[in-house]
């Protein structure tokens, strides 16, 4: 048995040509573009790199991208003073700050500045509180396209045994709140959990968000289960070149699970799908419109 593959590079492009068009019909109707605001603090390579592909997946979306690039010895005071100012601009329908921050940065505090109905990215504790209690909110990216992308591979999920190997905030804790919403019973697993392949081995899905390179095994799994692997780590290999590897041992897994994402073009692309998903949300939510179809 061989697994197949889940596509999300062909999802992403999909749920972004569904997003683009929403933007078309609300620019019509508003007379302004959804507004993304990007804020990138100092001059991490792989956070740069990202803020790039996200304002050119905005523009390429029908929506107003505004960048905000301030030098990495800011004071915590100028960068609270520039999220006070997305939030009170009309025109800024979602505020994304670039993470991670520098040391003397307070993340939590830059978070719990951030307008809640601005927070795409869905880190604010008010929208962390809605999304654990089932209130609508702004949904983390990653966990979110996760969500679609197993909806999309199986359907209904209610009573499928599932684990999350990882309990960040970022992924792990809003993932299990999500299957839990889609009536999974749900395992929530980490460093600490005892016996962790006995754990993932009853899940009829796994979704690794843990950050640690091939990490569960083909022998962890399931025969037939879901794979969604969160990870993404460059790891040097012997002849010295560095390779994108996932949480889960791929080649392993591929002979035993029914469907797994592969890394890179599994979750990845999702997260700015999803991105561009809250932003046209946002603006509908902010102009007393009714939720979008289709996202």
């Amino acid at each position: 048995m061989t697994a197949r593959l889940i596509d999300g590079k062909a999802f992403a492009a999909g749920l972004r040509e569904r997003v683009a068009g929403v933007a078309a019909s609300f620019a019509s109707s508003q007379g302004r573009q959804p507004g993304l605001a990007v804020v990138l603090v100092g001059e991490h390579p792989p956070s740069a790199a990202y803020v790039r592909s996200k304002a050119k997946a905005t523009r390429e979306a029908g929506m107003e991208s505004f960048e905000h690039k301030l030098l990495a010895d800011v004071s915590q005071g100028q960068l609270m003073a520039l999220v006070d100012e997305l939030n009170a601009d009309p025109a800024v329908d979602g505020i994304l700050v670039q993470m991670p921050l520098p040391k003397h940065i307070d993340e939590q505090e830059v978070i719990q500045r951030i307008d809640p109905e601005k927070d795409v990215d869905g880190f604010h504790p008010m929208n962390a509180g809605r999304l654990s209690i089932g209130l609508e909110g702004l949904v983390p990216c990653t966990p979110l396209g996760c969500l679609m992308l197993l909806q999309h591979e199986l359907g209904d999920l209610s009573g499928l045994d599932a684990i999350v190997v990882g309990r960040s905030n970022i992924v792990g804790k809003p993932m299990a709140q999500l299957l839990i919403q889609a009536s999974c019973t749900v395992t929530v697993a980490h460093s600490r959990t005892k016996d962790l392949p006995a754990a993932v081995r009853r899940a009829d899905i796994v979704v690794a968000a843990v950050g640690r390179p091939e990490l569960i095994r083909g022998n962890w799994l399931k025969p037939g289960a879901t794979v969604i692997d969160v990870g993404q780590e460059r790891v040097e290999q012997a002849d010295g070149t560095r390779k994108l590897l996932g949480d889960v041992a791929s080649s392993e897994a591929m002979e035993v699970a029914g469907a797994i994402t592969p890394v890179p073009g599994g979750v990845g692309p999702m997260t700015i799908a999803c991105l561009l998903r809250n932003t046209v949300v946002a603006a509908h939510r902010r102009a007393g419109l009714p939720n979008p179809e289709g996202l």
